[in-house]
């Protein structure tokens, strides 16, 4: 394909450890509806996860609804994620830190002339608040920081690809000709589905549980989704990045 023209990353436990702190604040809310709505079931963080990872908080109350069979209202719905989100900023503003090794990356990526953009499901204030903690927002403009549930009108969310041609459009760039690093299945489909050549991050599994579950992942990812390269450390990047251009 040549030199890459743009270079989109996914920002949730890609970029940041974020994930974890969000799910928190949504098992929290999450299990406020199930109440509020007489369903016996509870969640914590890690149950969230394994359900609903790569989505954002409006679409992860869709399938809370589907999944246990109940409706809420629209304004219910959006009352909701309101609160989420303020939740969701406090505890990221707080606590939130890079994935290791990103920043060193970014700054070879930086110095070899690749533009980068992020493009992720959750809400771009959500998303700011992640990388100004993490000191990553140096590397992005803020009109490059693209949201699913935000940038897009109705909002979406990842597996739908919108948000990557949209994210495309906006830059001015075909989506085979950029690369995106992506480290759920819902963030990768979403990839895949905008014809988009794509790195499969896994290294944030093995932080949390090892070597077995970086595999997995990585296993999911190459099978799923098609990821044409897959990354266990960020280190690995620009070789990576070549590998994309090789094809």
């Amino acid at each position: 394909m040549g030199k890459v023209k743009y270079i989109l990353l996914d920002c949730d436990n890609t970029l940041c450890k974020s994930e974890r702190l969000a799910f928190a604040a949504c098992a929290e809310l999450s299990n406020e509806v199930l109440a509020k709505h007489d369903v016996k079931e509870r969640y914590d963080v890690d149950t969230l996860l394994e359900d609903f990872v790569g989505h954002n908080f409006r679409n992860m109350l869709v399938g809370l609804q589907k999944k246990h069979n109940f409706k809420m209202t629209d304004a219910e719905v959006d009352d909701y994620v309101d609160r989420e989100l303020g939740k969701v900023i406090e505890k990221l503003s707080e606590s939130c830190t890079e994935c290791t090794g990103v920043t060193e990356q970014l700054e070879w990526a930086k110095a070899q002339g690749y533009p980068m953009a992020v493009v992720s499901t959750s809400a771009k204030p959500r998303v700011i608040a992640s990388l100004v903690k993490t000191n990553l927002m140096r590397f992005f403009t803020d009109e490059h920081v693209y949201s699913a549930a935000t940038s897009l009108t109705p909002p979406s969310s990842k597996p739908d690809p919108k948000i990557y041609f949209h994210a495309c459009e906006q830059l001015g760039v075909k989506p085979e000709e950029t690369l995106t690093v992506e480290d759920s299945k819902s963030g990768a489909t979403a990839g895949m589905r905008a014809g988009i050549p794509l790195i499969g991050y896994v290294g944030v599994y093995g932080e949390e549980d090892g070597k077995e579950k970086m595999d997995e992942m990585a296993e999911k990812l190459t099978k799923e989704t098609k990821a044409n390269v897959i990354m266990y450390d960020w280190k690995e990047f620009p070789e990576c990045v070549k590998k994309i251009e090789a094809l």
